[in-house]
């Protein structure tokens, strides 16, 4: 069995910009993906924590030409998985049935709030509104300027609904329950597996794995070139890995620079 540090038993990645490249053959590093399968044998856990859903996750994997596979994912920011074949995943319960009632109970309470929210903000910017099955309220914005207005609006409409919060990834935005994030996903995973922050490697690229890239959940913090300003700032903030590379090939030199 391969030798690392003794310490990393969790290794919590983002997907998109962070390990992986849509347009890039592979679309994880080839030497990473190596590290990452070194990983494994040793004993270590590798999880996938997404924005996509599951569906759309292993679509991308499986036209990536990739030859490892995540332990467990973790996907649109909050529901749990744990592979039991090459590409099947099963759910982690209770956390994924109570993630699910809980955003029902929310979105449920939301409905006319959403709905005046939604008239309002169409008839003020040309972005696309639309709800799909993770939230009553998405949104595409047309730039980041046009989107930091509209996230403004709807964190001031969210104030009566304390249990909301707002999830950002660029031009796109949706809502979800405030018990449910990257972070509060892999500390569930955390406890399931008995490994605690200090034994565990996060990396991330944008504003979507802020809740991940804490010194709550992980001892080890890896931010690659591509990162947007706010995660590059945190990652430094905690002592965590800048890389000088983009994507995967700066995730894989942090690992190294970490002696992992």
């Amino acid at each position: 069995m391969s030798q690392i540090p003794a310490a990393i038993r969790l290794v919590s990645t983002d997907f998109d910009g962070t390990v992986h490249e849509d347009h890039v053959r592979p679309g994880i590093p080839a030497a990473l993906q190596r590290k990452i399968s070194t990983l494994q044998k040793a004993g270590v856990t590798w999880v996938i924590n997404t924005g996509r859903d599951m569906a759309s996750l292993l679509q991308s994997l499986g036209h990536s030409d990739i030859s490892v596979r995540p332990d467990y994912v973790v996907v649109v920011e909050r529901e749990i998985f744990r592979r039991v074949g090459p590409s099947h995943y099963v759910p982690i319960e209770p956390w994924n049935t109570q993630c699910t009632s809980d955003h029902t109970d929310l979105f449920q309470a939301l409905a006319t709030q959403v709905a005046h929210l939604k008239a309002h903000l169409t008839e003020a910017h040309p972005a696309h509104f639309y709800a799909d099955n993770y939230s009553p309220l998405c949104v595409v914005a047309q730039d980041n300027e046009q989107m930091d207005i509209i996230e403004q609006t709807i964190c001031t409409s969210m104030r009566s609904f304390p249990a909301t919060q707002i999830v950002r990834n660029s031009i796109y935005l949706r809502l979800a329950h405030h018990g449910y994030s990257k972070g509060t996903a892999l500390a569930e995973l955390q406890r399931i597996l008995s490994i605690a922050a200090e034994h565990t490697v996060v990396a991330g690229d944008h504003l979507n794995d802020l809740p991940m890239l804490d010194p709550t959940y992980a001892r080890y913090l890896i931010s690659p070139y591509n990162s947007v300003p706010p995660v590059r700032s945190r990652v430094q903030l905690h002592g965590g890995y800048l890389a000088s590379k983009s994507a995967g090939h700066g995730i894989l030199e942090g690992l190294l620079a970490l002696g992992i």
